[in-house]
């Protein structure tokens, strides 16, 4: 059973959520505000995090900020707010999602199942070892970690998802329909900007130039490209 930690401040809507997710066989924590988020987050490690934007005292973003260098599981935004800089600004703190109100219970359920899935996947014990070695850049599958330069790079679980994509198809174009498809849970569709923010990311964790990227390149109208002879400084 999927622990479901469920932070929001609209009533009713909790309830909802609460007793759709409940039917689904799903047990769920709720929380009408973010003051014991990081506690609560620590003592009972939940298999995702259901996040308002919109909450009394600390907002969503400023929470995602607080909980993400203790908990790197799939963390989902909710919000009444669809407009790009309020997506974007989500996504570069660390989450994994973003779905906007009114929730559609259904669609929220398939966005939950879908980040589980790839979070109990990549976290298999069957797993074999792999690692992937580009001059001064370690990437080991196992240990879901990546140095550079013998330093640890500090990731979410999805940037690392997005790394090591890339990486396995170094100096081949990888294209976005994969990348929506195989990390993101649903197709291209032309506008999103999910995975061009969590490259934006992974390329100033990486010590990448953010204005002219040479390690990880983006291909325009077709996807991104990992260039393995670009590691050796």
């Amino acid at each position: 059973m999927a622990y479901v930690l469920l932070v929001e401040d609209d009533q009713r809507l909790s309830e909802l959520i609460v007793s759709y997710l409940s039917q689904q066989g799903f047990e769920v924590k709720h929380l009408s505000n973010g003051d014991t988020l990081l506690s609560q987050v620590k003592q009972t490690k939940p298999d995702i995090v259901l996040l308002d934007v919109m909450l009394p005292g600390e907002n969503g973003f400023t929470l995602c900020r607080q909980i993400r260098p203790f908990y790197n599981g799939p963390l989902l935004f909710m919000t009444a707010k669809g407009d790009d800089f309020d997506q974007v600004l989500g996504l570069e703190i660390g989450a994994d999602d973003y779905i906007v109100k009114p929730v559609e219970p259904r669609v929220l359920l398939a966005r939950i199942n879908a980040l589980l899935r790839r979070a109990r996947h990549l976290s298999s014990p069957s797993l074999p070892v792999q690692k992937l070695v580009f001059g001064q850049l370690v990437i080991d599958k196992n240990a879901r970690c990546a140095l550079l330069k013998g330093r640890n790079v500090q990731l979410t679980s999805h940037e690392f998802d997005m790394l090591w994509k890339l990486a396995e198809n170094a100096s081949t174009l990888v294209e976005r329909s994969v990348l929506y498809d195989e990390l993101i849970g649903r197709e291209y569709d032309g506008l999103d900007r999910s995975a061009d923010v969590r490259i934006s990311r992974l390329r100033k964790k990486l010590e990448d130039n953010p204005l002219h990227p040479y390690r990880i390149k983006t291909i325009w109208g077709k996807g991104f490209f990992f260039v393995a002879e670009a590691w050796d400084e």
